[in-house]
């Protein structure tokens, strides 16, 4: 338990390449996965209220040859560190794979977060990007963990869904993603083009790699340099901006629509 309990701290969890997962949606999803035909699931932790109430989370552990070991209350919050525990914790084997291991031409929208450092956030936007049916998110050394635990909790689950690169350099990110055949487009408040002028000019039909920038300064002139175009998200109303999970929700679906379009053949 108490190497489990480690696992909090960003340097052993980069040591152990391991993560805790919280909650019965979470755990549920990391049991569904597979990493290189093993489990991603090392352990599992659980309070007996919490194992009467997901039973069938339990049982599927057992069944895949996953240790689970009872705990108390106390114990619960102690690997959690939240007010209120759900009672349910798994290790997780890392998830992430080398930026050279993204298939050509397999991608057709992928989020790129670069410098983003707020947990919830970078979680937030792990969840749309797999609402809206991304390929992959990818995210800068600049970044946070992606196994921060408010991270994995934000993302509520859909870390186990997507392909995950994670500690690149955005340059690396954005030749790379380019060579993968993407569009990289920024997003940005003071950007050049108007998202709605792009979505009707065809312009996120294709492939494309959306480069989303830090909560506070957002993007830097020179990582906006990087990107092929420059699209600002109209404010219609009297709001200064949108936060950014928002305003990386209305890309990526935007994205998605216009490339279900061309994939019926846009009139």
């Amino acid at each position: 338990m108490q190497a489990a309990r480690r696992l909090a701290k960003r340097a052993f969890r980069a040591r152990e390449r391991r993560f805790l997962a919280e909650g019965p949606q979470a755990v549920k999803e990391a049991l569904a996965r597979h990493t290189g035909g093993r489990h991603t699931v090392h352990e599992m932790f659980v309070t007996s209220e919490a194992a009467a109430r997901h039973a069938d989370i339990s049982g599927a552990a057992a069944a895949a040859g996953v240790a689970v070991h009872r705990v108390s209350g106390e114990v619960m919050s102690a690997l959690t560190q939240t007010v209120t525990p759900q009672g349910i914790v798994a290790v997780c084997a890392f998830l992430d794979s080398p930026l050279a291991e993204m298939a050509p031409a397999a991608h057709r929208l992928v989020a790129l977060l670069a410098h983003v450092r707020d947990p919830g956030n970078a979680g937030t936007v792990i969840r749309t990007a797999d609402a809206a049916g991304a390929d992959a998110v990818v995210l800068s050394g600049e970044s946070v963990d992606p196994y921060n635990p408010k991270c994995v909790r934000a993302s509520a689950g859909s870390i186990f869904h997507l392909p995950l690169v994670a500690g690149v350099g955005v340059e690396a990110a954005v030749v790379t993603l380019r060579e993968r055949g993407l569009r990289v487009l920024a997003a940005d408040g003071h950007g050049e083009l108007d998202l709605d002028q792009v979505l009707d000019d065809g312009v996120l039909d294709g492939p494309t790699a959306w480069l989303f920038g830090n909560e506070a300064w957002g993007l830097p002139p020179a990582t906006r340099d990087l990107a092929d175009a420059v699209v600002r998200v109209p404010i219609h109303g009297h709001a200064e901006s949108l936060n950014l999970a928002t305003a990386a929700a209305v890309c990526l679906y935007a994205s998605a629509r216009a490339q279900r379009l061309a994939s019926k053949g846009r009139t």
